[in-house]
């Protein structure tokens, strides 16, 4: 799959790109992944990307000609046509579900805002999705754009170490949508602390079962809203009640 990405700050990639257990996907070309600079489109001495919002007010706004000239650009070297996404506020949140999504597909076009915001009509007229990280602001798109790539790489065959480790990842269908279970490694004695006897037991039944209770748990008590959402849907066991009621 590739990405292109449109960015005024390319250099921010450089050591994302190249570190990390995810750089496998970037080395390997799994998740290709290509900088553009909307700058290098733009016309005049200055190569202005960037002006004062009609209607005045504070802060910048980015012209849509060079965003539109980057785009066309982009999408020509894909060969066709890509989603193009936008990291907004206006976005819909992203969630393990999409993730996959992406992580499936063909890849995207990823447009990085950049000062007050981008023109409208460039909005209305290029761009095909919008994606939030939740409801703050940062200084531009490349975080969320970072966030997505990470999410997609880690996704891919043979990137992890071990294959089974994002299948136990909190929110994965796997689990049921449900938060991870805490983990614990050496020693077994850490300021006070010891390490829970069913984890020490060698018993794996046991250590499953207390693994899934803990989720359970985890995620009544920080994200109640996911533990509806699995008994809705029918993927809550007695057992899972009974945990839950034992702790209630």
């Amino acid at each position: 799959m590739r990405f292109d990405v449109i960015t005024l700050f390319p250099e921010l990639f450089a050591p994302f790109l190249a570190s990390g257990v995810t750089r496998r996907a970037f080395e390997t070309g799994q998740v290709e992944v290509v900088l553009w600079n909307p700058r290098d489109f733009a016309e005049g001495n200055y190569r202005r990307v960037d002006d004062r919002p009609f209607g005045g007010g504070p802060g910048m706004v980015m012209m849509a000609e060079p965003l539109s000239a980057c785009l066309d650009a982009a999408l020509a070297a894909r060969g066709g046509a890509a989603p193009v996404v936008l990291f907004s506020p206006a976005g819909e949140s992203l969630r393990h579900a999409a993730v996959e999504g992406w992580a499936a597909g063909e890849g995207a076009v990823l447009v990085c805002g950049r000062y007050e915001g981008i023109d409208q009509r460039f909005i209305e007229t290029r761009v095909t999705h919008q994606i939030s990280l939740g409801d703050f602001v940062l200084s531009g798109g490349e975080i969320p754009a970072m966030a997505l790539l990470d999410a997609v790489a880690r996704l891919q065959p043979g990137v992890l170490g071990d294959q089974a480790s994002h299948i136990e990842d909190s929110f994965n269908p796997a689990l049921d949508g449900l938060l991870d279970c805490p983990h614990y490694t050496r020693p077994e004695q850490w300021r006070g602390q010891g390490v829970p006897d069913v984890l020490m037991s060698g018993h794996h039944a046991q250590i499953e079962r207390w693994r899934r209770e803990q989720r359970l748990l985890a995620t009544q008590q920080s994200r109640p809203e996911l533990v509806d959402a699995a008994r809705a849907s029918g993927r809550l066991t007695p057992a899972d009640e009974n945990a839950l009621r034992k702790k209630l």
